[in-house]
């Protein structure tokens, strides 16, 4: 979509969760069926752990739901979701079960790549992870952005893609699809407060550190996991990193100022992760000089619907979520003659979101009646009750 000349929204999030992790993890749910419906030396369940602080997990569940001899896990942090992302987490049961740990989501990946380490949970299971780290998770996210650079009608002058950032796997498939050769002038790797990244680009120093709340949750990472990644794909080699990738960061406010500009100077509406990424792009432009030579193009990341109380009170509009998503797959699901009801999960009301979800708690304390069940801290390190009753909750999954 052109906003201005020069100025593009690559809009990913026309899945069924409404995020641009659609694309990776229904890749991945398919050729995870497709290889375990050929495998004869393993024959257990395939079950997937995935960490959350949002969109990968439902989108990791609405890809995975009902795909034969799979099962996911998904581990979230309390009351750091929006209440459309914990729907989403929570509701769809089947072969799909959320876990809710109290800590933040770096907590989350810590646990998960515990699990991996623990050799009788290594015995008992056939473990594989939707996060991305996986491979599989990133290879299907190069595609669109050869995608987008093959609609620009000037394709002399290579595009800046500014990457709305939090664990760094889709700036990481964008510097895959460079390597690959797709021209591109740059990118913007933009970040919320969780700003450890940029600091590295600017100083050269990483130091990972406890996550910060901010209104585009969904990149509230302490500690990316990706970033070893685009390390080993720079050769540790920070300057070099430093002349592809230029990182800024957003305040809250400056997040909200960014979707008001977005609302008043062009008419569209964006989430606050798109947010982020538009004016970590202004930024860039302007640092780089004449802006009128460069193209830029903003990777919208999720539907503002999943953040309607941030645009709300960004921009003082209602958006509703049922009703779109009602239109938009009407439209597409009718042009290939199929049906589906999809907001039914989307509808339930907020006293359903429990229950389908579990929570990770201590051994001996019981939920008390009526209340809500104190949650285990979630980091693992500091609390190995917390891998106990990981590893526990998930062999009681699976054994049902």
């Amino acid at each position: 979509m052109e906003l201005a000349p020069g100025l593009y929204i690559l809009e990913l999030f026309h899945g069924p969760t409404l995020a641009f992790k659609d694309f990776g993890a229904r890749f991945m749910a398919r050729v995870f069926a497709y290889l375990r419906a050929g495998a004869t030396q393993d024959p257990r369940e395939l079950t997937v752990l995935v960490a959350t602080s949002g969109d990968t997990g439902s989108a990791v569940a609405q890809g995975f739901h009902g795909v034969p001899g799979t099962r996911v896990v998904l581990l979230y942090p309390s009351g750091k979701v929006s209440r459309i992302q914990e729907q989403q987490l929570t509701t769809l049961g089947d072969n799909i079960t959320a876990l809710e740990v109290r800590g933040t989501f770096d907590d989350c990946p810590r646990m998960v790549k515990a699990a991996f380490r623990d050799p009788e949970l290594q015995a008992r299971l056939a473990l594989t992870s939707a996060n991305s780290i996986n491979i599989a998770r990133l290879i299907p996210q190069t595609f669109y952005y050869a995608y987008a650079y093959a609609q620009l009608h000037d394709k002399a002058t290579p595009p800046v893609f500014a990457v709305p950032s939090g664990n760094f796997g889709n700036l990481t498939a964008g510097v895959l699809a460079q390597r690959m050769g797709m021209p591109c002038a740059g990118f913007v790797a933009a970040t919320n407060a969780n700003d450890v990244v940029p600091v590295y680009l600017a100083s050269g120093r990483f130091t990972a550190r406890p996550s910060q709340q901010t209104h585009s949750s969904a990149m509230d990472v302490g500690d990316p996991s990706n970033f070893a990644r685009l390390l080993a794909l720079y050769g540790g080699d920070r300057a070099r990193m430093a002349r592809d990738i230029r990182g800024y960061s957003a305040s809250d406010e400056d997040t909200l100022g960014a979707m008001r500009e977005l609302y008043d100077r062009y008419g569209y509406v964006a989430d606050p992760h798109t947010a982020v990424g538009y004016r970590g792009l202004q930024r860039s432009l302007n640092d780089l000089g004449d802006t009128n030579q460069q193209q830029g193009i903003v990777l919208a990341t999720a539907h503002p619907a999943k953040f309607a109380e941030t645009c709300h009170e960004a921009l003082g509009i209602e958006i509703e979520v049922a009703a779109w998503r009602r239109r938009h797959w009407t439209q597409c699901l009718g042009e290939r003659g199929m049906t589906w009801d999809i907001g039914a999960h989307l509808a339930m009301r907020s006293s359903d979101i429990g229950r389908r979800r579990h929570i990770l708690r201590p051994a001996g304390v019981a939920a008390q009646a009526g209340a809500r069940p104190k949650l285990i801290e979630g980091c693992a390190q500091t609390c190995p009750l917390a891998l106990q009753r990981l590893a526990d909750q998930i062999h009681r999954v699976v054994q049902r």
